[in-house]
């Protein structure tokens, strides 16, 4: 009963003084893997958005001090790591009956291993990231075998060869996941203000000939972090605001990036896919240490980092028209990250000693003195030249959201909430990726978290910051070529 009244006491809102809405029940058993720092974030939305019986929610995590957290609370919970000897039988013994959910929010487990085995028992499934099982970002295996296409590519696969069924949402995160909602919202906002029909298309088709009609060529997702910590960042200590293992690992990854039709030029260290979806390429180098050109609202024109994320695959392929190896169209699309000064000094001491620090701190609320973290789509190369559209939520703001987080972990575990939503009310569509959800419906479901949402257009192009004293291998027929956005090393 100590449980449920936790519950109850945290469906008010304590700043309108009115109940949280409920939006879905969940009948079976609810086991969350993973508690690191956006577990414990979408932990207290569960509460306060779904009915379900506290007594058939699992936690499992390896973290022993995970126990004290959970504590009062009335869930069960597991300290134990899952491995590929151990996972399926861990999960058939939890998921006894169909209706149950699993919410995979850990690092170093097999993401392809989970979704097979949670169909088979009837259980929903929901992650944020394509994740393997350890040995892959820092194996001695080939850059190529270590992208994130041949990662979503395994998953599409999967899809293509199982299709239908119980519903399983892949990569359902702030990006990948919210950042595609904001691509459909951007291209009906930019279709309102160039006078065109607004009316959302039904189907990939017709958002792809949609993209493709206002001219977009294509997207970053520009994030810009100004999350300031009360303390300066020690030496030895890697320092960022949401997880630094799955940092670490996507920023040692080969930079990967949708490739758009309209690209004349490819870098010198580019390498295309032979199979699968082929809408992305990858550079021989890694993420972290690729530098591009992009605009964020706030301090405007700025570098940002091209790692590798989902997304960038994502969004192109499902923004194609035509056939995957001849399309007519695609976008460019990669992520342009600049994330908050102290995970930058952390990068820079991690890549100029050639080690990753032995201990790592992810800032949490009461840590941060100042700062917002600006997440949203850039569409450039149409008629009004480039539109940002996102998400500008401060740390101040987010503290009187919702508990355990800050503003990075808040755009994450709001959009796992509304991927949750989804998947109950669409129980049997298979697996999918958040260009095949309902982006209205999810949106409707997130934005009581995000801050404001905002809009800005900006005649800013890459060029107007290529320097002049140092000029660069650009191509100033064509203001949005890659070539100018990549920052020459």
């Amino acid at each position: 009963m100590y449980g449920a009244h936790i519950k109850e006491t945290q469906r008010m809102n304590a700043a309108t003084g009115q109940p949280y809405p409920v939006h879905a029940t969940i009948e079976g058993p609810l086991v969350l893997i993973g508690l690191g720092s956006i577990g414990k974030g979408v932990l207290p939305l569960i509460e306060r958005h779904f009915e379900f019986d506290p007594a058939r929610l699992t936690v499992i995590d390896p973290d022993p001090e995970v126990a004290s957290f959970l504590e009062g609370r009335g869930y069960s919970f597991l300290q134990e790591a899952l491995t590929p000897e151990n996972y399926d039988e861990v999960l058939s013994g939890l998921f006894t009956e169909p209706g149950g959910f699993c919410v995979n929010l850990s690092v170093d487990t097999s993401s392809l291993d989970l979704i097979r085995t949670c169909r088979r028992l009837g259980t929903l499934y929901i992650d944020t990231v394509v994740e393997p099982w350890p040995g892959l970002y820092f194996g001695d295996i080939s850059n190529e075998k270590r992208t994130n296409y041949r990662l979503r590519q395994a998953v599409r696969d999967m899809k293509a060869s199982d299709p239908g069924g119980t519903t399983a949402v892949s990569c359902c995160g702030a990006n990948p996941g919210m950042v595609s909602w904001f691509v459909k919202e951007a291209l009906l906002q930019l279709a309102s203000d160039l006078g065109r029909d607004a009316t959302a298309p039904d189907g990939r088709d017709g958002w792809a000939k949609l993209m493709r009609d206002l001219g977009v060529k294509g997207v970053h997702i520009a994030e810009r972090d100004t999350q300031i910590c009360t303390e300066p960042r020690p030496k030895g200590v890697f320092v960022n605001t949401w997880s630094v293992d799955g940092f670490i690992s996507e920023g040692f990854q080969p930079a990967e990036l949708g490739w758009g039709t309209h690209e004349e030029w490819m870098p010198e260290d580019g390498h295309t896919h032979l199979s699968g979806c082929r809408s992305a390429i990858w550079l021989n180098r890694p993420g972290a240490t690729t530098r591009v050109r992009t605009w964020c609202p706030s301090l405007g024109a700025q570098f940002g980092f091209l790692v590798t994320h989902n997304e960038a695959v994502s969004i192109s392929d499902y923004f194609t028209v035509g056939p995957s190896d001849a399309p007519e169209y695609r976008p460019t699309c990669h992520y342009a990250y600049h994330p908050c000064d102290d995970a930058v000094l952390s990068l820079h001491e991690t890549f100029g000693s050639g080690e990753i620090q032995t201990e790592k701190r992810i800032l949490q609320v009461d840590d941060i003195v100042d700062g917002i973290d600006e997440l949203g789509v850039l569409l450039y190369g149409h008629e009004k030249n480039a539109l940002w559209y996102g998400s500008r939520l401060s740390n101040e703001e987010t503290k009187s959201l919702a508990p355990y987080q800050n503003a990075t972990g808040m755009q994450v575990s709001s959009a796992v909430l509304a991927g949750m939503v989804w998947a109950l009310e669409n129980p049997q569509a298979g697996i999918v990726e958040a260009e095949e959800m309902d982006h209205a419906r999810c949106l409707e479901i997130q934005r009581p978290y995000l801050g404001p949402v905002e809009a800005h257009y900006t005649d800013w192009t890459p060029l107007d910051t290529v320097p002049g004293a140092f000029p660069e291998d650009s191509d100033p027929d064509h203001p949005w070529a890659f070539r100018n956005v990549l920052v020459s090393s």
